[in-house]
């Protein structure tokens, strides 16, 4: 169990029961360490100051910031273990606003103020001006806002997603420098955050640890999480050292406000004013629309990826492939794919699939700015496949009728097989296992006088091929007649049962 002095703790639905456990043959893993080692609590990173990554984020739910006085002698676990245990003495004696019902004197408490303004505030705006017919939309200025989507919108799947998240691919400077600043386009917070977020999401899926939680509604995976405060009980944090590192995610986290407000309005306002002469159509399309729409579309796979689609890999939890997804966020709607398969640079891999960043990465490490990109095995691919196609007949076969099971079935010696068929006049046998048949003689295909033939005897061959090889659809006809099993021949039983799916142990049979 955690130690006294730490917030990470085991959730039951994250940690299922596993039977199958060494039951103390060798040491086990010790999950306080390892969940300290999984948070990168252990590891000194590179401290950056004067952030504002908690923009388009709830700072009380993912904040991995330090105190910037006295404590700098202090490691990364001291210090955010030491705020652990002020926010736990805190929640003894006061409830948090989450936990509250919703009041008319309370309400304003509930929401997150900065992203109310970022989310809603700021489009409203937009679309204001647009809808109100003040600013017309012109054709250049609605082409080049096409554009400069597509390039915030790549610099957030290529570059905070698969190459900053998960380390899918890795690239040169001038490519991270130019993710970095233009992924400050989209208004998504900086990427240290929007990627300590996302390693959150995947470590505690589906979970009260999940940032974005599928399971609270299709709203609140959406929007809500964003929008509204996060109870701070279930805060979560994830290994982003390796992020810190880098000199261009230090850069722009430091310098986030003004990359944002330089990227996602001021360049665009002055591109249009410049060459179009509509400074004002730059800042309300290219500028508060554009915002709004890509940051709708990202939000979309926090929320209609986990709600709609198939899952063709695992339906264990939330995630589907959802195509329609796919097109407004540059192929990442192939969300079941990158759940199972998440250091994947790929997120569609059918030729017919969109995945338009899987190409401007494989393009980039042409030109020598991308390397090393990394693919799941076809192998572990195809077994993903199978294994979740076996889950689905699984529980097709689990609402059919398939007969008597072999070890329901009386054992019966041959002796007593020949004295029963005295009684019933019905009884064959076939591959050690007695049918009876009787009310199925004026059914059988091949007329009455060849079945009449078997009875009270051993049909085995016969039925094998000796006078007609039976198909699959005869056996299943004859599985409902079983009602013994012949005891000198019960492993050629299994052996006909096998031949219908059914399995049994043959050291455990009778």
């Amino acid at each position: 169990m955690p130690t006294s002095g730490t917030t990470i703790e085991l959730i039951d639905d994250q940690f299922p029961k596993d039977d199958s456990a060494s039951s103390g043959i060798v040491d086990e893993v010790d999950l306080t360490e390892a969940n300290i080692l999984a948070t990168g609590l252990n590891k000194k990173a590179p401290r950056i100051v004067n952030g504002f990554g908690s923009l388009m984020g709830s700072k009380e739910m993912v904040s991995v910031e330090f105190d910037k006085k006295g404590n700098e002698k202090k490691s990364n676990l001291d210090r955010l273990l030491e705020k652990d245990n002020q926010e736990k003495e805190e929640a003894k004696t006061k409830i948090h606003i989450s936990e509250q019902p919703w009041t008319l004197n309370n309400w304003h408490q509930h929401l997150n103020w900065l992203n109310m303004v970022l989310v809603c505030g700021m489009p409203m705006i937009g679309w204001y001006f647009a809808v109100s017919g003040k600013v017309p939309l012109h054709l250049n200025v609605f082409l080049f806002s096409v554009f400069y989507y597509a390039v915030g919108g790549v610099s957030i799947t290529a570059g905070y997603h698969r190459l900053w998240s998960h380390r899918s691919y890795s690239a040169h400077w001038p490519l991270r420098l130019f993710y970095a600043i233009f992924g400050c386009a989209s208004v998504e917070g900086s990427a240290k955050w929007w990627g300590h977020s996302h390693r959150i999401h995947h470590r505690y899926t589906d979970t009260l640890r999940d940032p974005y939680d599928a399971r609270r509604g299709l709203w609140y995976s959406h929007m809500g999480w964003m929008l509204l405060k996060p109870n701070p009980k279930y805060k979560a944090r994830a290994d982003i050292t390796d992020m810190t590192d880098d000199w261009t995610i230090r850069f722009q986290h430091r310098h986030y406000i003004l990359l944002m407000l330089l990227t996602a309005f001021v360049i665009p306002t002055l591109i249009c004013g410049y060459f179009f002469n509509d400074y004002m159509g730059g800042l309300i399309y290219a500028g508060f629309i554009r915002v709004f729409v890509i940051q709708q579309a990202t939000f979309c796979i926090n929320s209609m990826a986990h709600y709609i689609g198939t899952q063709p890999f695992d339906d264990r939890r939330t995630p589907r492939d959802n195509w329609i997804t796919a097109i407004v966020t540059f192929g990442e709607g192939y969300h079941n794919f990158h759940h199972e398969f998440p250091t994947d640079y790929r997120n569609a891999i059918k030729w017919y699939q969109y995945d338009p960043t899987k190409v401007i990465i494989y393009l980039t490490s042409l030109v020598g700015l991308a390397y090393d990109l990394k693919k799941f095995s076809q192998n572990a691919i195809e077994e993903a496949l199978i294994q979740q196609e076996q889950k689905k007949i699984n529980k097709k076969k689990a609402k059919i009728n398939w007969g008597p099971v072999l070890t329901d079935l009386p054992m019966w010696d041959k002796q007593t097989f020949l004295a029963k068929s005295k009684e019933n006049k019905g009884l064959v046998i076939i591959s050690g296992i007695v049918h009876d048949v009787s009310g199925y003689i004026s059914e059988h295909p091949g007329g009455e006088t060849l079945i009449k033939t078997a009875l009270g005897k051993d049909a085995t061959k016969a039925f094998s091929g000796g006078v007609y090889r039976h198909s699959n659809a005869a056996q299943n006809v004859l599985a409902d007649m079983r009602v013994a099993v012949i005891k000198e021949s019960k492993n050629s039983a299994i052996r006909m049962a096998s031949k219908r799916g059914e399995i049994y142990e043959t050291g455990k049979f009778f």
